[in-house]
């Protein structure tokens, strides 16, 4: 059975600062992820705690065990905050990108509807056309349009326009 009295008792003034201020670095950066000089500091500072106080590899096993179960505990603490909506709002995102605020995921094509133009390609069913000299990429309701024919937006989906010959 490993000395915990004797491992507890080497730790000096140093040491436990060492310990104490590895711990805060680490959970600021559980809190407060990021670049990662928080928890970079952190780990060398319990690093140089544990090279201060250990005696032999049992002792260091043990540092590593207890330092991993505070941390495991300090984790569940944010996780659990995350879940809670207590974390800071720079680490969880509450605003949302909607119609009603100005944002559209592509352009809003529907005022092409009713555009008459010209194929510049062969669609059969897709390819190229221009109307009113902004070229776009449309596709034929179904039957197969030759080149330079009078086409007509009938239908916007999205990104999809859908044409149909004039005759």
């Amino acid at each position: 059975m490993p000395d915990l009295v004797g491992l507890f008792s080497n730790i000096d003034f140093l040491s436990a600062v060492f310990f104490i201020l590895g711990f805060i670095m680490i959970i600021i950066e559980m809190f407060h992820p990021g670049f990662g000089a928080p928890g970079i500091s952190g780990i060398i500072l319990l690093i140089l705690g544990i090279v201060s106080v250990a005696r032999n590899l049992t002792d260091v096993i043990i540092l590593i065990i207890i330092i991993l179960i505070v941390l495991g505990i300090a984790l569940t603490f944010v996780l659990y905050s995350a879940t809670k909506g207590k974390l800071p709002k720079t680490l969880v995102l509450t605003d949302s990108l909607n119609k009603e605020e100005g944002f559209e995921g592509t352009e809003d094509l529907k005022f092409f509807i009713g555009k008459e133009g010209k194929a510049l390609t062969v669609l059969r069913p897709s390819g190229t056309a221009d109307f009113d000299g902004v070229k776009l990429d449309v596709v034929s309701e179904a039957e197969f349009i030759q080149k330079d024919a009078k086409i007509k937006i009938i239908k916007v989906e999205g990104r999809r326009i859908v044409v149909r010959e004039i005759k």
